[in-house]
């Protein structure tokens, strides 16, 4: 089972993007073993036939979803599917002693009524469902070193709630003032074909989609609520960019105190984020750039005030298939085995 002390670890739907970063993200992890990769529609074949950039490192099959093998074999398995999918497929897996991360949405939302509302379909895993804890370290970070089952985030509310939180849990603003304006790469509509992914339709044109009603609103609103206390409306417009990875987060909101400068922010901003080695707070007249955070785990926050409205500007940067994605969920693993929570996570990236 690979080196002595090395974590056996399984990855379902390891044929998507979500799925091929964990995959190179655990390849290069000193404490995990990838012990099983699995997924119906490609099961049979080697890893390499889907990737073939990797077959000089990776030498594995992707194979049928059995449960009880995957169970046997892996102490944390990686559920990376489509929404509706991980449910019918974490309970028999938790039952069974695995440690569970879910890429979908299935165990994000503290009330499965909210599920429902917006993703529909049933579920039959309220009790599951309530154990579950939001994979969001920065803001979370003891509940899941004690989680087994960890629902971890989308990529639009990462970048998004890194940027709002110090504000929400401090009281700094005015919480339903907050407008969200994000942009993301093509990568983060996965691998299906899909028209509007084409490169003749994406390039050289920007767009919003999903305005006034994309699925990760409620998302965004519930951590908001717990960090303000109460109830928070955000009106959040997520837009496509011809690029391949990234998301850049712009959060507008109005500030309780019109006196604050943003030397003050960045005073709270360091003392919140103190002990989340991820996040990079930029210096002042400094914004961030997707670019920055290609490839690598780390979430870098610019911040501005603009006196003459009396709103604090934030900008967040990320990539969204790795602190957005599977390297956020590494990280959460990284807790809930004990390790350090930099571990096996990239820190620089390729620039330009």
């Amino acid at each position: 089972m690979g080196d002595v002390g090395q974590v056996p670890v399984g990855i379902i739907g390891a044929s998507g993007y979500g799925g091929v970063q964990l995959v190179r993200l655990l390849m290069d992890h000193p404490g995990i073993e990838v012990a099983y990769l699995g997924g119906e529609s490609s099961a049979g074949k080697s890893f390499s036939h889907l990737y073939p950039h990797l077959g000089h490192a990776v030498h594995l099959t992707i194979e049928p979803i059995d449960l009880e093998a995957i169970a046997q074999r892996c102490r944390a398995v990686f559920l990376s599917l489509p929404n509706g999918l991980a449910h019918q497929i974490a309970p028999t897996l938790l039952e069974k002693g695995c440690k569970v991360l879910d890429l979908s949405a299935d165990y994000r939302f503290f009330n499965l009524d909210t599920y429902k509302s917006w993703y529909g379909g049933d579920r039959l895993d309220g009790a599951i469902a309530e154990t579950a804890v939001y994979g969001l370290p920065e803001l979370y970070r003891d509940r899941i070193a004690e989680a087994s089952l960890v629902g971890c985030p989308g990529c639009y509310p990462t970048a998004s709630l890194l940027a709002l939180a110090p504000l929400l849990k401090q009281g700094l603003i005015l919480p339903d003032s907050t407008v969200i304006d994000a942009k993301s790469g093509t990568s983060g509509g996965g691998r299906q074909a899909k028209v509007g992914m084409l490169l003749a339709e994406a390039d050289n044109s920007v767009s919003a989609y999903g305005v006034a009603r994309h699925r990760h609103t409620p998302e965004i609103e519930q951590i908001c609520s717990d960090l303000a206390g109460h109830e928070v409306t955000v009106q959040f417009t997520p837009h496509l960019m011809p690029m391949v990875r990234g998301i850049l987060s712009t959060v507008y909101a109005t500030l309780r105190d019109p006196g604050l400068v943003r030397e003050d922010l960045l005073t709270i901003y360091s003392a919140f984020y103190r002990n989340s080695p991820w996040v990079k707070l930029l210096p002042s007249g400094t914004y961030p750039q997707t670019k920055w955070a290609a490839g690598t785990n780390l979430a870098y926050i610019g911040i501005e005030v603009d006196p003459r409205t009396g709103r604090v500007i934030v900008m967040s940067a990320i990539d969204n298939l790795v602190k957005g994605q599977a390297g956020q969920a590494v990280q959460c693993l990284n807790l809930m085995l004990g390790l350090e929570e930099t571990l096996g996570l990239p820190q620089l990236s390729f620039y330009p």
